[in-house]
């Protein structure tokens, strides 16, 4: 087992909030497979829902909770700021 798998098999609590490294992306895991994300073009924000039923969407969702580059942990705050926004 790789250090990706121990660090995914623990008991992970939603939602969870992450963010992409150049602020245009905002996310809300709500579970391993389904996630909000707010995405700010200009001054204005799209906010879509995406349920992951193809491979590459889980492996992205996964990629998220890691938190791996160019991924960033932030806060509900920080996220609630955005869809305020």
């Amino acid at each position: 087992m790789n250090t990706f798998t121990l660090q995914y098999t623990k008991m992970l609590v939603y939602p969870i909030y992450r963010k992409l490294s150049n602020d245009k992306s905002f996310y809300r895991i709500v579970s391993e497979n389904e996630f909000e994300e707010i995405q700010c073009i200009g001054s204005t924000r799209i906010k879509t829902h995406c349920k992951a039923e193809k491979y590459p969407e889980i492996i992205r969702i996964k990629e998220m909770i890691s938190c791996n580059v160019p991924f960033e942990q932030i806060t509900e705050a920080e996220y609630n700021a955005q869809e305020m926004a």
